[in-house]
């Protein structure tokens, strides 16, 4: 029987998921091949579906880090100021489903709730347009886009926060005309698709900025400040609301790190009490609250909450949005850790807090599960690995997985030409026995499982085998 036939069941919902990601390969398990740029297809199909995203405001988020994290930030104030949020952010951990999400605030803004797409949407969803997909060939990324779209709109979303895939100029989520646009920070990452240069990607990431639509850039840099500045004087020249005066244009950009957001002043109290606890979320948070501050000013609900409300918001920001994988503790005893961070502007921060805690002897023994894709500069992140750490390597399944042989021999040889000690390493091909292992050698101390989104996923369904998202269906 041919899908479009079937009806709907937990076995043909499976299978057409089976099916999605073998027609439609996702960049995360597939790489470059899968990786379409360029908006005129989403535009197109868009409009077919009849353009879904215009039925609610949106704020639009892009950068190399930190995107997930300030756009949780913002859906749990948003919810916490009494609206119902549509939060869309990529890769997902275990089920796809997590890349859409409702947190509602509406009835019980202290306490909002938390819906995924059900089984039965996405199925709906995909027995309509698949033919449709197909004769257009979209990406996995556009496809899951407009069903996001689609169902904050059917679900009559107050609000969305939007994370882009890969850069932002040519993204399939760039077709919305947001009320404020995030760029956390700039790194050297998808460098083969997005610039060699930090310019370069910073020019892919400033084309989410529009027309009269207020910026926020997170981390200020000399070499990308001025592609940012261009982008929107050059964006909003000819606007009659401004009239060509260059310093009203630029009061549309506010860089995080140059300006002092309203709460800042209780930011170590927010930060203590948080329950993303990386360090790195002292950048995240600072421009969460900067755009906040900007975004007070378009949307009344956000400027009326109480400082009370949104200070436990953060503190909340992971359990209300189902925010999964960053910093997050998978277990107390033993004690596990998992990060998704997976370039060296990522890095540096989380094994810069593992050495801190060595150091501080919040553990006597540090176990680390690194892997990573082949696609990615892993040598840069190298010389960034602690030394007084246990190394187990590993890689998830997939074509783009770098061989866990590979990584290791890479890791020492680098050790090895900077004249470092030996470190005990092993190298284990499968995700689920390389922690296995880690857990044994840990011996009371400290597992970090990190390098890899895919690294991270397949631990955590080893280590948590029940289903992330509840079904509503």
């Amino acid at each position: 029987m041919e899908q479009n036939d079937m009806e709907f069941s937990e076995e043909s919902y499976d299978g057409m998921i089976k099916d999605l990601f073998v027609r439609f390969p996702s960049y995360q398990k597939s790489g470059a091949e899968a990786y379409k740029p360029g908006i005129a297809n989403m535009e197109f199909f868009d409009q077919l579906v009849g353009h879904p995203h215009r039925k609610y405001p949106s704020v639009h988020v892009a950068g190399t880090n930190g995107k997930g994290s300030v756009c949780s930030m913002l859906a749990s104030v948003l919810a916490a100021a009494g609206l119902r949020v549509g939060l869309y952010t990529s890769p997902h951990i275990i089920d796809f489903r997590e890349r859409m999400r409702i947190v509602d605030g509406r009835d019980s803004p202290s306490s909002p709730d938390l819906y995924h797409i059900s089984k039965r949407e996405v199925w709906d969803f995909m027995k309509r347009w698949g033919e449709t997909f197909d004769h257009l060939d979209l990406s996995f990324f556009e496809i899951t886009t407009s069903m996001a779209f689609s169902w904050f709109a059917s679900r009559e979303a107050d609000i969305a926060v939007i994370e882009t895939g890969l850069g932002g100029r040519l993204d399939s989520t760039n077709i919305i005309s947001p009320v404020l646009s995030v760029i956390t920070n700039i790194g050297l990452d998808h460098c083969d698709m997005l610039g060699s240069t930090l310019p370069e990607i910073a020019f892919e990431k400033a084309g989410i900025i529009k027309r009269g639509v207020p910026a926020v850039i997170g981390e200020s840099n000399p070499e990308t400040d001025p592609v940012f500045e261009r982008k929107v004087l050059y964006s909003n020249l000819s606007s009659t609301e401004f009239g060509g005066d260059r310093g009203r244009i630029m009061s549309l950009l506010t860089f995080a790190d140059k300006y002092e957001p309203g709460l800042w002043g209780r930011h170590e109290e927010i930060l203590a009490g948080m329950d993303l606890r990386g360090e790195y979320q002292v950048r995240n948070l600072r421009t969460a609250l900067a755009a906040l501050d900007v975004l007070g000013k378009a949307v009344p609900a956000v400027a009326c909450a109480g400082t009370d409300d949104i200070i436990g918001a953060l503190e909340n920001t992971a359990a209300r949005t189902g925010f999964r994988g960053r910093w997050e503790t998978l277990s107390e005893n033993p004690r596990i850790i998992c990060d998704i961070g997976h370039n060296a502007h990522g890095l540096k921060y989380n094994f810069r807090q593992l050495e801190r805690m060595l150091a501080a002897g919040e553990c006597g023994r540090l176990v680390i599960v690194y892997g990573t894709v082949a696609d990615k500069d892993f040598a840069s992140v190298f010389p960034l690995m602690p030394d007084n750490a246990v190394y187990v390597f590993t890689n998830a399944s997939g074509r783009r997985a770098c061989p866990s042989d590979e990584v290791m021999r890479g890791f020492l040889a680098c050790r090895a030409s900077a004249g470092k000690p030996e470190v005990e390493a092993y190298s284990v091909p499968a995700v689920r026995d390389a922690v296995a292992l880690a857990m044994k050698l840990q011996k009371g101390g400290l597992l970090y499982i990190g390098g890899s989104t895919y690294v991270v996923s397949e631990a955590v369904a080893f280590l948590e085998p029940e289903p992330p998202c509840a079904d509503d269906n």
